[in-house]
């Protein structure tokens, strides 16, 4: 561990949960990116499409191609917004109420099971480096 990266230790494990994600998903006929997207979208009112590339720090082009999926899929529908005519409100199917449920349950059990094995103290450590990284990064002061 002492001869790796910062950068290879952050890599390797973000590659491994989202290993770990879209195999479960598999199970279900979805992917990692299906599941995330699905939770961001609420539930009973429907969330902007903006709103959701934002919070899943998605570019436009790719999230389109994910609400497409989603679209095929028969989990979401599209409606312009009545707020913003230029704008459209994705919102979850039945079907799509069911998947959602189903990723939230799964990041649930991940969540739990990392609990189980790590203590508060260390898992409070992990989220303060990782805001600190995001922090530096966001105030551009690494380059």
């Amino acid at each position: 561990m002492k001869d790796k990266t910062i950068d290879y230790i952050l890599r390797a494990t973000w590659q491994a949960v989202a290993r770990m994600y879209n195999e479960e998903a598999s199970k279900f006929d979805g992917s990692m990116a299906i599941g995330f997207a699905l939770l961001s979208i609420d539930k009973d009112d429907g969330t902007p499409s903006t709103y959701i590339s934002n919070r899943m720090g998605m570019e436009p082009t790719s999230l389109t191609r994910t609400l497409k999926t989603l679209e095929e899929k028969g989990l979401i529908t599209k409606k312009k917004n009545p707020d913003d005519g230029r704008g459209v409100l994705i919102y979850l199917t039945e079907l799509g109420k069911e998947k959602r449920e189903l990723s939230r349950n799964t990041v649930i059990q991940f969540n739990n099971t990392i609990k189980e094995h790590i203590s508060e103290d260390k898992l409070q450590h992990f989220i303060e480096v990782a805001e600190t990284i995001n922090d530096l990064i966001t105030e551009k002061k690494v380059f």
